[in-house]
């Protein structure tokens, strides 16, 4: 099992954020979670990459304990994430951000390959090349050289994502990836999100987009006021009668 999540708690001033939270993510799978608003999804990505430390529970990344350590160390370890809310390096190109997610794994560095030091031209070559094809995976490729400020926001999402890969991660935890996308570009991140499955990539995915999730995701665990209500296939949470109640508090299908 590559991620195994037990009995996560968090508290804010007394009030259980995220409380008993459970589940186990198999490698070369999408795992989702999802729920309402304020469910306490973010907040369990805030847990697992180190952001936030938990008051209870214990999180194991192929076998060895991540709750405790700082975020740098997660990253060190395989995990990667993007955020609900943007965080480019506007003054720098498109290119530029892929490759300073590239650069976590390089012996050089970002800033020194900026500057141009000895010894790292063929390491950035590599790097440039790396970079260049994660931005044709997601349609980018075109614009490499225009800086991320001018891609439009649905782009700059792609962008992200694209920064997220370029240090090989075992696992990457997205959150809120489709938001707003285009219809076009939400199919087109859904094809690249199989697409990354298909070569051997875990994922795991917070998404409002509740046609993103039943396409893509492999299982799902579903939250509700910061506790686990159901976990199981998509066609398994889209039929539960407790889910449907979280978000529509009747007996409809959830789409």
């Amino acid at each position: 099992m590559l991620l195994e999540v037990q009995g996560l708690t968090k508290y804010f001033g007394g009030v259980a954020a995220v409380k008993d939270v459970g589940f186990q993510v198999t490698e070369g799978t999408i795992y989702a979670l999802i729920g309402p608003n304020g469910a306490g999804k973010t907040t369990v990505f805030n847990l697992i990459t180190g952001m936030l430390q938990p008051d209870g529970g214990a999180i194991n990344f192929l076998a060895k304990r991540l709750d405790g350590l700082k975020t740098y160390q997660v990253a060190a370890a395989g995990i990667t994430r993007t955020f609900q809310n943007l965080q480019l390096f506007s003054g720098m190109t498109v290119l530029e951000n892929v490759m300073t997610g590239a650069h976590l794994k390089g012996q050089t560095g970002f800033v020194k390959s900026m500057l141009r030091r000895p010894g790292i031209n063929a390491e950035d070559k590599k790097i440039i090349e790396h970079s260049m094809a994660l931005l044709g995976e997601v349609g980018l490729d075109g614009s490499a050289g225009l800086p991320a400020a001018a891609l439009p926001f649905g782009q700059q999402r792609l962008l992200e994502i694209a920064r997220a890969l370029a240090s090989g991660p075992r696992l990457v935890l997205l959150d809120e990836p489709a938001a707003g996308l285009n219809s076009t570009e939400t199919k087109t991140l859904a094809g690249f999100l199989k697409k990354l499955k298909e070569n051997g990539l875990t994922m795991i995915l917070v998404e409002h987009d509740m046609e993103t999730v039943m396409e893509v995701a492999d299982r799902i665990t579903v939250l509700n006021f910061g506790q686990g209500i159901a976990e199981g296939t998509p066609a398994e949470v889209q039929a539960d009668p407790e889910v449907i109640r979280a978000y529509l508090g009747e007996d409809e299908q959830i789409a």
